[in-house]
């Protein structure tokens, strides 16, 4: 139970708008559908998503558990990069979702790979056994899967340590002028979009006045992303780069 008490500052919010700053893990729509499910009361009493806050408001959400996904397996063929009695390394396509979720219960990564193997690691739990890793669905590329919890604990060490690198080839809108750097700017939830993440630009530290980054960056969780880039080619339109993950963002 989650329970908050409205400042004036955000009094004549809406009650959806509020919860999406204060719930950052959140998105909008969850939070729609709870307090149009009876899980937000204001006041003590339902309300809908577009009642306008005043200061002192008393709000208190509930956030029911999700329901327990369990995997099972699918005969969806695999393009097995390297396999030995440790690991599996697979060519992930572009459409295919790492794990079962939420809207994404069958033709998942995992649900071929417990038909195609006997073990895995367990320490990913009943959705994710031996993914150590994901891939977004519309990304391609490897993933290292994990046939033992040695092997699983070994790879997430490596990953933590940034010692297993991890590198791709992006096809990027417009001409990259520079032919390497680095982006190092943190991401977090979009504030038009809270399914999509954003990057978001660093404030200049020495404004006296908060601009809109600052205001909003105290409210929304951002997190460090560095990526390196190398042009390969350049196109009329278009970049090819080589991408190499410092964080993993």
């Amino acid at each position: 139970m989650e329970n908050f008490i409205v400042a004036k500052e955000y009094e004549n919010y809406r009650l959806d708008q509020f919860l999406t700053i204060k719930l950052g893990d959140l998105t909008r729509a969850r939070i729609k559908n709870l307090i149009n499910d009876g899980f937000v009361k204001l006041n003590n009493k339902s309300s809908k998503p577009s009642q306008e806050l005043k200061e002192n408001d008393e709000i208190s959400v509930e956030i029911p558990l999700p329901q327990e996904i369990e995997a099972k397996p699918e005969e969806i063929p695999l393009d097995i990069v390297y396999e030995d009695d440790d690991l599996i390394v697979i060519n992930k396509p572009a459409g295919m979702v790492t794990h079962p979720g939420a809207g994404n219960y069958k033709g998942t990564l995992v649900n071929a790979l417990l038909a195609h193997c006997k073990n895995l690691s367990g320490i990913g739990g009943k959705i994710r056994p031996g993914i150590v890793h994901r891939l977004d669905k519309e990304t391609s590329g490897l993933m290292v899967v994990a046939k033992n919890d040695f092997t699983h604990l070994s790879l997430s060490m490596q990953l933590k340590d940034r010692t297993l690198v991890k590198k791709y080839h992006a096809l990027a809108h417009g001409i990259i002028k520079e032919d390497e750097g680095t982006i190092d700017l943190p991401i977090g939830r979009s504030l038009r979009d809270r399914k999509k993440m954003a990057v978001f630009k660093i404030p200049n530290p020495k404004s006296q006045i908060p601009n809109k980054f600052q205001i909003q960056n105290t409210k929304y969780k951002t997190r460090s992303a560095i990526t390196h880039f190398r042009v390969l080619q350049r196109y009329d339109d278009k970049t090819l780069l080589d991408i190499k993950l410092e964080t993993g963002r």
